[in-house]
């Protein structure tokens, strides 16, 4: 059974050595060329995603309240909790997509005005039902100018609210479908 050992490259490889590695691994793994790029090519590929630099880990932010904080971003904004590392009872931390995380973290000694421009948004499948879920839950929303509970509709036709969790950190609500 032949394995297929592949060395570890460099960002700065030359173009010549990469045609002799195909040409001597080819040989070496009784593989054809053009099936030992292609698996390069894939590996490169790989390796240049994983090179593109930093991508988002976590949000946090700060509350007076934890329960009351958990309670909505696992009532409300529906989001799923997940273990975290620290056990003491002033952290809870909820996935917000395929490898992001809310960290919520108790101890902010009072609720203080936040700017609706600075906001964490989230994508819903369905908009109309979404609003109902917060007309349910009796929880206030609007559009921008929070003067309607009618969502806006962007330039590019993806419908909008926003609204705000017990600490008053503004999150905006979409049916953008990416």
């Amino acid at each position: 059974m032949n394995r297929l050992f592949l060395p570890k490259l460099d960002v700065g490889f030359s173009v010549s050595a990469l045609f002799d590695f195909f040409a001597k691994g080819a040989k070496r793994w009784k593989i054809g060329a053009w099936r030992l790029g292609a698996l390069s090519l894939i590996l490169l590929l790989g390796l240049s995603s994983q090179a593109q630099g930093p991508h988002f880990s976590h949000q946090t932010i700060f509350v007076t309240d934890l329960d009351r904080a958990a309670n909505f971003y696992e009532k409300v904004m529906e989001l799923k909790r997940i273990s975290e590392p620290f056990h003491d009872g002033k952290h809870v931390w909820f996935r917000i997509g395929e490898h992001g995380q809310l960290h919520v973290v108790s101890g902010a000694k009072e609720d203080i005005p936040h700017d609706i421009n600075i906001h964490l948004a989230f994508s819903v499948p369905n908009m109309a039902a979404f609003t109902k879920h917060l007309d349910e839950a009796h929880v206030k929303y609007g559009n921008w100018a929070q003067n309607s509970t009618t969502p806006q509709m962007r330039p590019d036709k993806v419908q909008q609210i926003y609204l705000q969790d017990p600490d008053g950190y503004w999150i905006e609500v979409n049916d953008d479908k990416f």
